[in-house]
Protein backbone atom coordinates (compact mmCIF):
# COMPACT_ATOMS: atom_id res chain seq x y z
CA UNK A 1 0.00 0.00 0.00
CA UNK A 2 1.22 3.57 -0.80
CA UNK A 3 1.07 6.23 1.63
CA UNK A 4 1.55 9.70 0.58
CA UNK A 5 3.31 11.32 3.48
CA UNK A 6 1.34 13.66 5.83
CA UNK A 7 4.17 16.92 4.43
CA UNK A 8 2.59 16.32 1.21
CA UNK A 9 -0.91 16.28 1.93
CA UNK A 10 -2.79 19.68 1.82
CA UNK A 11 -5.66 20.22 3.50
CA UNK A 12 -8.79 21.24 1.63
CA UNK A 13 -11.57 22.94 3.32
CA UNK A 14 -14.63 21.11 3.20
CA UNK A 15 -18.39 23.09 3.27
CA UNK A 16 -21.14 21.62 5.91
CA UNK A 17 -23.45 21.51 3.24
CA UNK A 18 -21.04 18.97 1.08
CA UNK A 19 -20.23 17.10 4.40
CA UNK A 20 -23.91 17.20 5.55
CA UNK A 21 -24.55 16.04 1.33
CA UNK A 22 -21.88 13.20 2.24
CA UNK A 23 -23.23 11.87 5.56
CA UNK A 24 -26.96 12.15 4.19
CA UNK A 25 -26.21 8.54 1.99
CA UNK A 26 -25.66 7.02 5.50
CA UNK A 27 -28.60 5.20 6.53
CA UNK A 28 -29.01 5.81 10.16
CA UNK A 29 -31.27 3.74 12.78
CA UNK A 30 -33.61 7.02 14.38
CA UNK A 31 -33.64 6.59 17.82
CA UNK A 32 -34.82 9.33 21.03
CA UNK A 33 -32.09 9.99 23.65
CA UNK A 34 -33.54 10.80 27.36
CA UNK A 35 -32.01 12.52 29.76
CA UNK A 36 -32.65 13.94 33.37
CA UNK A 37 -34.84 13.02 36.35
CA UNK A 38 -38.53 14.18 37.47
CA UNK A 39 -39.66 17.21 35.79
CA UNK A 40 -35.80 17.99 34.52
CA UNK A 41 -36.08 16.10 31.70
CA UNK A 42 -35.68 16.48 27.82
CA UNK A 43 -35.14 14.92 25.03
CA UNK A 44 -33.74 14.78 21.42
CA UNK A 45 -34.07 12.71 18.18
CA UNK A 46 -30.53 11.51 16.92
CA UNK A 47 -29.23 9.04 14.24
CA UNK A 48 -25.33 8.79 15.80
CA UNK A 49 -26.01 5.48 18.14
CA UNK A 50 -23.74 2.38 17.54
CA UNK A 51 -22.27 0.03 19.96
CA UNK A 52 -19.16 0.26 21.47
CA UNK A 53 -18.12 -3.34 22.93
CA UNK A 54 -20.27 -6.27 23.96
CA UNK A 55 -18.45 -7.32 26.67
CA UNK A 56 -18.81 -5.12 29.22
CA UNK A 57 -22.15 -3.85 27.03
CA UNK A 58 -21.09 -0.09 26.40
CA UNK A 59 -22.11 2.26 23.41
CA UNK A 60 -21.73 5.76 21.97
CA UNK A 61 -23.74 8.59 21.02
CA UNK A 62 -22.64 11.70 19.36
CA UNK A 63 -24.29 14.84 20.71
CA UNK A 64 -24.07 18.58 19.93
CA UNK A 65 -22.88 20.25 23.30
CA UNK A 66 -25.38 23.02 22.18
CA UNK A 67 -27.87 20.33 22.42
CA UNK A 68 -30.28 20.51 25.85
CA UNK A 69 -29.57 17.25 26.30
CA UNK A 70 -26.02 17.82 26.88
CA UNK A 71 -26.09 19.58 30.26
CA UNK A 72 -28.41 17.04 31.70
CA UNK A 73 -26.36 13.91 30.67
CA UNK A 74 -23.45 15.59 32.23
CA UNK A 75 -25.35 16.75 35.31
CA UNK A 76 -27.01 13.81 36.18
CA UNK A 77 -24.52 11.07 34.82
CA UNK A 78 -27.13 8.77 32.69
CA UNK A 79 -29.19 8.97 29.85
CA UNK A 80 -31.82 6.63 27.47
CA UNK A 81 -31.24 5.54 24.09
CA UNK A 82 -35.42 4.94 22.84
CA UNK A 83 -34.68 2.50 19.22
CA UNK A 84 -38.10 3.74 17.43
CA UNK A 85 -39.91 1.15 15.68
CA UNK A 86 -41.19 1.83 12.26
CA UNK A 87 -44.92 3.37 13.33
CA UNK A 88 -43.33 5.81 15.97
CA UNK A 89 -42.49 8.92 13.34
CA UNK A 90 -44.48 11.05 15.23
CA UNK A 91 -42.26 10.29 18.47
CA UNK A 92 -39.35 10.74 16.22
CA UNK A 93 -40.52 14.48 15.00
CA UNK A 94 -41.80 15.66 18.37
CA UNK A 95 -38.11 15.30 19.61
CA UNK A 96 -36.45 16.70 16.98
CA UNK A 97 -38.33 20.11 17.66
CA UNK A 98 -40.95 20.04 14.89
CA UNK A 99 -43.85 21.99 16.35
CA UNK A 100 -41.67 23.88 18.41
CA UNK A 101 -42.19 22.03 22.01
CA UNK A 102 -38.95 21.78 24.09
CA UNK A 103 -38.08 19.54 27.42
CA UNK A 104 -40.57 17.96 28.70
CA UNK A 105 -43.04 19.16 26.19
CA UNK A 106 -41.82 16.86 24.15
CA UNK A 107 -42.67 13.16 26.16
CA UNK A 108 -46.71 14.11 25.79
CA UNK A 109 -48.37 12.06 23.23
CA UNK A 110 -46.46 8.62 24.35
CA UNK A 111 -46.29 6.49 27.38
CA UNK A 112 -42.64 6.69 29.33
CA UNK A 113 -41.33 3.94 32.06
CA UNK A 114 -38.77 5.72 34.93
CA UNK A 115 -35.94 3.73 34.20
CA UNK A 116 -33.33 3.05 37.45
CA UNK A 117 -31.05 5.60 36.38
CA UNK A 118 -34.35 8.00 36.79
CA UNK A 119 -34.22 8.54 33.04
CA UNK A 120 -37.57 8.23 30.41
CA UNK A 121 -37.66 5.38 28.60
CA UNK A 122 -40.10 5.00 25.90
CA UNK A 123 -42.93 1.76 25.79
CA UNK A 124 -43.20 0.81 22.58
CA UNK A 125 -39.78 1.15 21.60
CA UNK A 126 -37.66 -1.28 19.55
CA UNK A 127 -35.77 -1.44 22.31
CA UNK A 128 -35.15 1.08 25.39
CA UNK A 129 -31.76 1.31 26.64
CA UNK A 130 -30.91 2.75 30.07
CA UNK A 131 -27.12 3.87 30.32
CA UNK A 132 -24.46 5.40 33.02
CA UNK A 133 -22.22 7.86 31.17
CA UNK A 134 -18.83 6.32 31.87
CA UNK A 135 -16.65 8.98 29.77
CA UNK A 136 -17.97 11.87 27.56
CA UNK A 137 -15.18 12.91 24.82
CA UNK A 138 -15.52 16.47 23.81
CA UNK A 139 -14.61 17.21 20.23
CA UNK A 140 -15.01 20.13 18.04
CA UNK A 141 -18.88 20.86 18.63
CA UNK A 142 -19.71 17.32 20.26
CA UNK A 143 -19.42 15.29 22.91
CA UNK A 144 -18.74 11.50 21.89
CA UNK A 145 -20.70 9.93 25.70
CA UNK A 146 -19.27 5.78 26.07
CA UNK A 147 -22.45 4.75 27.90
CA UNK A 148 -22.58 1.66 30.05
CA UNK A 149 -25.68 0.15 29.51
CA UNK A 150 -27.77 -0.89 32.83
CA UNK A 151 -30.97 -2.17 31.48
CA UNK A 152 -32.49 -3.07 28.11
CA UNK A 153 -35.97 -3.70 27.14
CA UNK A 154 -36.31 -5.13 24.12
CA UNK A 155 -39.77 -5.51 21.97
CA UNK A 156 -40.98 -8.15 19.43
CA UNK A 157 -41.98 -5.72 17.35
CA UNK A 158 -39.91 -5.93 13.80
CA UNK A 159 -40.50 -2.52 11.87
CA UNK A 160 -37.81 -0.17 12.56
CA UNK A 161 -37.38 4.04 11.47
CA UNK A 162 -34.38 4.80 9.65
CA UNK A 163 -33.18 7.91 8.35
CA UNK A 164 -31.94 8.22 4.72
CA UNK A 165 -31.21 11.44 2.56
CA UNK A 166 -33.35 13.44 4.85
CA UNK A 167 -36.60 11.21 4.60
CA UNK A 168 -37.50 8.96 7.32
CA UNK A 169 -38.35 5.29 6.27
CA UNK A 170 -39.62 2.06 7.41
CA UNK A 171 -37.45 -0.87 7.29
CA UNK A 172 -39.43 -4.29 8.11
CA UNK A 173 -37.47 -6.92 8.89
CA UNK A 174 -40.04 -9.89 7.35
CA UNK A 175 -40.98 -7.99 4.66
CA UNK A 176 -37.42 -5.97 3.73
CA UNK A 177 -34.86 -8.76 4.69
CA UNK A 178 -36.15 -10.91 2.08
CA UNK A 179 -36.50 -8.94 -0.72
CA UNK A 180 -32.44 -7.31 0.03
CA UNK A 181 -31.13 -10.80 0.34
CA UNK A 182 -32.52 -11.69 -2.81
CA UNK A 183 -31.17 -8.14 -4.89
CA UNK A 184 -28.18 -7.49 -2.87
CA UNK A 185 -25.94 -10.41 -2.98
CA UNK A 186 -25.45 -12.34 -5.76
CA UNK A 187 -26.41 -16.29 -5.23
CA UNK A 188 -22.89 -17.28 -5.96
CA UNK A 189 -21.22 -15.25 -2.83
CA UNK A 190 -24.23 -16.22 -0.76
CA UNK A 191 -23.45 -19.87 -1.53
CA UNK A 192 -19.60 -19.61 -0.64
CA UNK A 193 -18.04 -19.85 -4.01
Amino acid sequence: MNLVPRELMTETAISSADFRGAMRHLTGGVSIITAGRGKDITGMTVTSVTSLSIDPPTLLVSINRDASSFPLIRRYGAFGVNILAADQLDVAERFAGRGGLKGADRFAGSQWVTAVSGVPLLVGALSAVDCEVEDIVERHSHGIVVGRVRTINNSARTAALAYWHGQYVAVDRDEDAAGLADVSVPARSRRGV
